[in-house]
């Protein structure tokens, strides 16, 4: 299948270059609020509009900071080592979920202490909206033509411009797409519409995400510089991803013993 070549820089106004792996951040933050509004206007709800304008906030510094601080330390330390303004081009790419998830967990915290709200009734609230953001990020990284998936004989197995083998390769971006953006919305969406005991959702958010990645690491290339940890299959996406599902399906069982209220 041909790959649709698509310029990753949307918008070109002399210097000024709009970059659609940045769009993609934008639309994921959009979308999180407007859908975080409408929850809010849910009866009894206990948030007002101001309270999700400031979490989103909050919640795109944590990603932005704790994305990129996750990046450098998980993957790319010697780079930027040797050129340390490398850390803030965020628009050539280069983000870690599992550092995204570090920063959004300190900026629920921080927001719980300012507005006097529980944390899980903060975490459960947001992570519902989180996927779409996933799965902007997926398809920022589709239109970039990078993190590609492993070689593939299959009808839609694709030639990505920026791979110097040139080979069909799965398009484990998109494969992320739909199981990390696509699927886990879903599943979250349906599951925090009744009352759940505090914790529930945010639970299943780490176990979803990271046995959706585990699953579609087994498709996606490793990182060159990395390459496989383990058993000539084990990946860096993989590893980190161990103690989320470890992590969410204990909170799940903490939270169904009866240790959290209701949310």
């Amino acid at each position: 299948m041909q790959y649709p070549e698509i310029d990753p820089v949307m918008i070109s106004l002399g210097p000024l270059q709009v970059h659609w792996y940045g769009m993609m951040y934008l639309v994921g933050f959009g979308a999180g609020w407007l859908l975080c509004l409408w929850r809010a206007r849910q009866p009894g709800s206990g948030w007002t509009r101001e309270e999700v304008g400031d979490l989103v906030f909050y919640v795109a510094l944590g990603v932005i900071l704790g994305g990129r601080f996750g990046y450098v330390v998980f993957y790319n330390f010697e780079q930027f080592l040797g050129d340390p303004l490398w850390l803030l081009r965020i628009w050539e790419g280069g983000m870690a979920f599992h550092g995204g998830v570090i920063g959004v967990l300190v900026s629920f915290w921080l927001f719980a202490r300012k507005y006097n709200k529980g944390y899980f009734q903060v975490a459960d609230f947001a992570v519902p909206v989180m996927p779409i953001g996933l799965g902007a990020g997926r398809l920022g990284n589709f239109i970039n033509g990078e993190l590609w998936g492993k070689p593939a004989d299959l009808p839609w197995a694709m030639v990505f411009p920026r791979d110097p083998r040139g080979l069909e390769r799965h398009p484990s971006q998109l494969y992320e797409l739909a199981l990390e953006g696509i699927a886990l919305f879903v599943i979250l969406w349906v599951y925090s519409r009744h009352p759940r005991p505090a914790g529930a959702v945010t639970g299943l958010f780490g176990a979803g995400y990271g046995v959706f990645r585990i699953f579609v690491e087994f498709f996606r290339s490793p990182d060159p510089h990395i390459g496989y940890l383990a058993f000539g299959w084990v990946t860096m996406g993989q590893l980190l991803s161990i103690p989320l599902v470890i992590a969410g399906v204990g909170l799940m069982v903490w939270a169904y013993r009866g240790a959290g209220s209701q949310t």
